[in-house]
């Protein structure tokens, strides 16, 4: 079967091509790719090619696939699968594999398995490691999310506390306790938000912040206060920028006594900083922001790690476990992904907006592999939509939920692009 697919080459070297794939060996599946939401991580690989840990040395001979974010299809499953992975299965791919402590993974390593192409062949360890996860939910673009999703989850899940007395990690946030979200109205804070809320284990008291006051009105008629009250969560959304003290004004709302879990969403000493100053005892700071600096400092408070037991910690990234769970919390309708997404496109939008993606504003950009479609804002669709029917029906259906992508949107905009022959 032929294949259309985006491949590196090397350095900045990314190729539109179309090109026959291999017939599948009994233990491998032939997967249709619908969307893929293009991670940072990516523009990364492009930029470095063969110097990335994840891309072969011999890529300018043998080029690989990007795109590791995606929804796919079961076409065909060879034997030793057919019984478990029927065609049209709809699945995720849990993109860190760790197969016999190789570094390889989709989107980097893989001739043929990719997030970026129209159809992929999927070898056999990612069935055999279990990091194909299926997805039952009514749309593609939920299991694309899922991956960044999932880093969320595990968020949560490596903040811990201590008790007196006992030496042992208590893993998790402390339920019903007291937490921030610090620069959080972004579209990874904004995942946070909707998975705090709405997953098991929550706080009692949830505080976000940030300085934009745009930013934090568009969370809060997302993620509403009586949304959360009615999971039992006293939401407040602070803007940081108009108190002269920032530290006291939250410390206040927990009555003084301080946060028993911080998350940092922004790589900014001074924020870095004010999420230390918040913690109460016992109080665990979660750094989730990623800074592109290998001197990134920032003050931490000594005498509170002695005397009130404060502690750091820092996480990267989700497991299988985290990604199946998310997977599943979206196919109960637990979780709204489409907050991510800010752009979309297809596939011949694939190399500019990997290339350029450090300059692009907003969140996520969703690309459909059957279609092609500039990269294009759904803030854009109302004034795209006075000359072009397709994109004032988008905004049409966008507007049904808030201004976000949905299913709706998804399928129409499938229904009315998308060929077999792309």
């Amino acid at each position: 079967m032929k294949t259309k697919a985006v491949r590196i080459y090397g350095k900045e070297d990314l190729r539109l091509e179309s090109f026959e794939l291999p017939e599948i060996g009994e233990d491998e599946i032939l997967a249709k790719v619908i969307c893929d939401s293009i991670c940072m991580s990516s523009y990364k690989a492009a930029m470095q090619g063969a110097e990335h840990k994840r891309v072969p040395n011999d890529v300018a001979e043998n080029p690989t696939l990007i795109g590791h974010e995606f929804c796919s299809e079961v076409v065909k499953a060879g034997k030793k699968w057919e019984n478990e992975f029927k065609p049209g299965t709809r699945f995720a791919v849990q993109p860190n594999i760790n197969y016999k402590g190789t570094m390889w993974a989709p989107g980097y390593s893989y001739k043929y398995m990719g997030g970026d192409a129209t159809y992929i062949v999927i070898p056999h360890e990612f069935m055999e490691e279990g990091c194909l996860l299926p997805y039952n939910a009514d749309n593609y673009f939920g299991a694309s999310l899922s991956e960044p999703l999932s880093c969320v989850a595990g968020t949560f899940k490596a903040m811990y506390h201590t008790r007196n007395g006992c030496y042992e990690h208590f893993m998790g946030i402390k339920e019903g306790g007291k937490m921030a979200l610090l620069a959080s109205v972004g579209p990874m804070g904004l995942a946070a938000i909707d998975y705090i809320i709405h997953t098991d284990r929550r706080p009692g008291l949830l505080t976000i912040t940030d300085i934009d006051q745009a930013r934090l009105d568009r969370a809060a008629s997302i993620y509403t206060v009586e949304e959360a009250k009615r999971m039992g969560i006293e939401l407040h959304y602070v803007n940081t920028g108009k108190t002269d003290d920032p530290v006291g004004a939250l410390r206040a709302l927990t009555g003084g006594t301080g946060y028993d879990d911080v998350v940092c969403f922004a790589p900014v000493t001074a924020v870095v900083e004010q999420a230390d100053a918040i913690l109460g005892r016992d109080g665990c700071l979660n750094f989730f922001a990623g800074p592109s600096r290998q001197d990134f400092y920032a003050k931490l408070n000594f005498y509170n790690v002695h005397y009130s037991s404060t502690h750091v910690c820092g996480t990267s990234g989700g497991n299988t476990e985290d990604m199946a769970e998310c997977l599943r919390m979206m196919s109960e309708g637990r979780l709204t992904p489409a907050a991510l997404v800010t752009h979309i496109g297809g596939i011949d939008a694939v190399i500019e907006t990997t290339l350029n993606l450090p300059k692009i504003p907003g969140g996520k950009k969703l690309i459909y592999m059957h279609i092609n479609l500039p990269l294009t804002a759904i803030d854009e669709f109302e004034e795209k939509g006075k000359t072009d029917p397709m994109f004032a029906r988008l905004h049409e259906l966008t507007q049904k939920t808030n201004g976000l992508w949905n299913r709706e949107a998804e399928e129409y905009l499938l229904k009315t692009l998308a060929k077999e022959d792309q």
